[in-house]
């Protein structure tokens, strides 16, 4: 009997079958796939460690189920079939191959058990999702996924050397789980960082609105999910406690919703509210608690719903119309009354609005903050709910469905609610946004920790009161500011600009001295290198055209003395021909030996 079957090894496998199944089964083989991948994760009972292989000197662990890689499997795989189902429509095999292997690499790096297993899904991760960047198919598109892969393969590399020093600092230890955070050393800060690079914390963040707004329209649906969560399971398994991301959180949930205020293109705004609210699970999991990693952990569920809702509800409008920028949009209620309500729910949801998802779960990591006496962050992480709220909760549906009519002749003509499939997709996620809101033990009972999670209760007065006003005037402000909020079409300068400029004018100052090197070992090797070269060739060219004259010459003359010799036998002269004939032909052989 099979203990484990990992449910990477499903979702990899039925990738690389897709090909081969006919057009008329595609469909429901593509949502066969991750159910059965979901129903896998679903039927892990048993806690342990399975799947060990040895290879070389290493025992590396395949299959780690405690109840924190549950949780983290379960939304994963539930996802899987979410976007699977609104990509349906997709007729191009190697958008879906590719999702389904960024989400097994997602699903490796949460099972695992030791850092060589991490790193072989953790670059699978990298290098599947790139190509979700790429089926875009526009000029910006390509330009952007070997960005996005640059970078991730920058931060792969960091990760990799804090591996290879951890694995000689212990003594060939490979195994994954909680580093020492109190005395850290190299090898900690390299996985660190190789970590929240995934993780999109600034200043390492910017390839995350640069490839999750130039997505696919199905593809940015995973996108929005995996990384960055498996990011946090990482640092939820490895850095739990770590000081120096209670910081690092709090400005990434501050930078978001700052940054979101500047843009105008809806799917590059919900990209950096992505980090605001990764801010969150980071700060989380530098407090440490058991409280903090629930509410992280319940967060990150959340967040993969409500979040892929948001990208399903604008991809759907990017879909239907070709634009995504609010100056290009705005009155299509009357059009587009479905994509309308489930990206309202969305933005409820990550607004943190009672009977929402996010109600339930951002709440527990602000209500550690106050238990443990982090006054600051607390307040601050608070504060950064009012922005969440003032922009994807009021301004991403204003603007597109309300609003000033931008929208052209064509535009408008193409407007209209999406396929079925498009519409099923966003049901579930709403329907679940709703449900984690209304019903909590359905979340909390799969915490790390579920015991302290039920004692836990989202809905006292205090906290009902305190949300209701700070989005009631949240609310206000819009309306009162709304002719200010109006987006324009401008360009945010980023913290990516200082290493992408950089990198154009290392390019031509160092341009410059490698034609000139370039330049002089050509020259060289015209006038230096070649001058031996040639000069045998012509040596050899001269003396083996000389030895086939001298071969044709000697023949002839031999023929010619052969003629002399018959001639003069009839005149008596015939022992003088010999000796002359005999020398000629021994002088051709000679030569031709020599040559």
């Amino acid at each position: 009997m099979i203990d484990f079957l990992h449910p990477a090894f499903i979702l990899i496998v039925g990738a690389l079958l897709l090909p081969f199944i006919p057009r008329p089964l595609k469909k429901a083989y593509l949502v066969l796939v991750p159910l059965l991948a979901f129903i896998d994760v679903f039927l892990f009972l048993q806690k342990g460690t399975f799947g060990i292989v040895t290879f070389m000197d290493w025992h590396l662990t395949f299959g780690r189920v405690d109840n924190l890689s549950q949780v983290f499997g379960y939304i994963m795989t539930l996802m899987c079939i979410i976007g699977t189902i609104y990509g349906l429509h997709v007729e191009n095999d190697l958008e879906h191959i590719a999702a389904w292997l960024y989400v097994a690499g997602s699903l490796g790096v949460i099972y695992c058990g030791d850092y060589l297993v991490l790193f072989l899904f953790w670059e699978l991760m990298a290098f599947s999702s790139v190509f979700l960047v790429w089926f875009r198919g526009r000029k910006e598109s390509l330009a952007t996924g070997y960005r996005y892969l640059l970078v991730h393969t920058a931060g792969g590399l960091a990760l990799l050397a804090g591996i290879i020093l951890r694995y000689q600092a212990n003594g060939g230890d490979l195994s994954f789980g909680p580093i020492g955070v109190d005395i850290p050393s190299v090898s900690t800060y390299l996985i660190m960082i190789g970590f929240i690079l995934n993780a999109a914390v600034p200043p390492f963040h910017a390839w995350l609105p640069d490839a999750y707004g130039e997505a696919s329209v199905s593809g940015a649906v995973f996108m929005c999910a995996f990384t960055t969560k498996t990011a946090v399971y990482a640092l939820c398994r490895g850095f739990a406690g770590m000081d120096v991301l209670i910081p690092l959180g709090v400005f990434m949930a501050l930078y978001g919703v700052v940054y979101a205020v500047l843009e105008n293109d809806a799917r590059r705004l919900l990209a950096y509210h992505i980090i605001s609210q990764v801010g969150y699970m980071v700060t989380g999991v530098g407090i440490g608690t058991q409280m903090a990693i629930n509410g992280t952990c319940a967060h990150a569920f959340a967040h993969i719903l409500y979040k892929g809702l948001l990208f399903m509800g604008c991809g759907s409008v990017l879909h239907m119309t070709g634009k995504n920028k609010f100056t290009e949009l705005g009155g299509l209620y009357k059009k587009m009354p479905l994509a309308f309500v489930f990206t309202l729910i969305g933005g409820l949801s990550i607004s943190a609005f009672p009977l929402f998802s996010g109600f339930v779960s951002k709440a527990m990591i602000v209500a550690a903050g106050f238990k443990e006496h982090m006054l600051w962050p607390a307040f601050l992480l608070t504060l950064a709910s009012a922005g969440t709220f003032l922009h994807t909760g009021l301004k991403v549906p204003y603007f597109i469905w309300f609003g000033k009519n931008n929208c052209s002749e064509e535009t408008w003509e193409k407007a209209k609610d999406p396929p079925w499939n498009m519409n099923v997709a966003m049901a579930a996620a709403s329907i679940l946004c709703i449900f984690i809101g209304c019903y909590t033990p359905y979340l909390y009972t799969m915490l790390p920790y579920p015991e302290l999670a039920a004692q836990y209760n989202p809905y006292s007065a205090y906290h009902l009161s305190e949300t209701l006003q700070i989005l009631l005037f949240t609310a206000l402000g819009f309306f009162l500011f709304v002719k200010k909020l109006a987006p324009e079409p401008t360009i945010s300068i980023d913290m990516d600009w200082p290493y992408r400029m950089g990198g154009r004018v290392f390019y031509w100052v160092a341009r410059k001295p490698i034609q000139f090197v370039d330049n002089c070992v050509s020259e060289f090797y015209r006038y230096v290198g070649l001058i031996p070269l040639m000069t045998q060739a012509k040596f050899w060219s001269w003396f083996d055209w000389h030895a086939i004259d001298g071969v044709v010459d000697g023949i002839a003359r031999s023929v010619r003395g052969l003629g002399a010799i018959a001639r003069r036998m009839q005149s008596g002269q015939l022992q003088y021909n010999i000796f002359y004939a005999v020398t000629i032909v021994a002088v051709v052989i000679v030569a031709y030996v020599l040559a």
